[in-house]
């Protein structure tokens, strides 16, 4: 029996745009509609996992009229309107304002910034108003971006949130000020070491009583995959390793299955072939 889906937004269920109703070829498409009925008429649970802030989150959980949903890459999980943070001890206060806040004061961000210079910016404008992580974008190494953390900031993981879609012209980065030997512009968030979108997974399902072998997951990038660790099926996006093909020998390592179609016809195939095989 099948009974939840955790589903990525940007890249998976919704289509180029971030719109729901937007195939691969931007033409008008129900695929992601149809992958939601396809839960609500079995009765399975879907529960978005992103990287967007909370208020983005939360307006698109209650236009699909779900009831949970995990935010800005695992900081948050909300289960029936009860948010729980799972950022280990940094938590918001009074005292020292939101984790964002607290992030930014540490000086991490300013010092990652500094170590990569060309290759690493604030994603403006949706770096703003985020409660936790600090959003970028550019194309850095993971160890080496963990080199500069393991210094005086091992709290903190940056995390790499996949291939982000081209803004510009022709080369996709004319917008952006980064170098020009940036192949590809990754998402990346900075947040308590603490926080995952897998570790989110497991609590909800924790919550819920659901067993592993009761559980998909789908997304389309590193982070995403992540969750194989907990469900009993991963499917990842076919468009997410067109965009990073790096991610290929990852997909065989995590036994992740890749889906035929892109975007929400992908989260439609995994969510009938799961409910068929099962």
């Amino acid at each position: 029996m099948l009974r939840a889906l955790y589903v990525d937004l940007d890249g998976t269920l919704l289509g180029p745009g971030a719109s729901l109703l937007t195939g691969a070829d931007g033409s008008f498409s129900l695929d992601g509609v149809r992958a939601l009925q396809a839960c609500a008429r079995a009765g399975v649970e879907v529960v978005i996992y992103s990287g967007r802030r909370q208020s983005s989150v939360a307006e698109d959980a209650r236009l699909m009229g779900q009831r949970s949903y995990i935010f800005e890459l695992g900081a948050g999980l909300v289960l029936d309107g009860e948010l729980e943070w799972l950022t280990g001890g940094c938590v918001p206060s009074v005292e020292l304002g939101t984790i964002h806040q607290q992030i930014g004061a540490s000086g991490a961000p300013q010092r990652l910034l500094e170590a990569f210079p060309g290759r690493l910016e604030y994603h403006v404008p949706w770096s703003g108003g985020r409660e936790v992580s600090h959003l970028f974008r550019g194309q850095v190494a993971s160890d080496a971006a963990a080199a500069v953390l393991a210094d005086g900031f091992d709290w903190l993981r940056l995390v790499d949130n996949g291939v982000m879609a081209a803004h510009g012209g022709g080369a996709g980065f004319v917008d952006y000020g980064l170098s020009d030997d940036v192949e590809r512009v990754h998402g990346y968030h900075l947040v308590p070491a603490a926080a995952s979108k897998s570790r989110a997974v497991a609590r909800h399902m924790q919550n819920r009583g659901y067993r592993r072998e009761e559980c998909i997951a789908c997304g389309d990038s590193r982070e995403d995959m992540d969750a194989a660790e907990v469900v009993g099926a991963f499917w990842m996006m076919c468009n997410g390793l067109t965009g990073d093909p790096t991610l290929s020998a990852e997909v065989t390592r995590a036994g992740a299955r890749v889906t035929s179609e892109p975007f929400g016809a992908g989260v439609y195939e995994a969510v009938v072939t799961t409910l068929a095989e099962g």
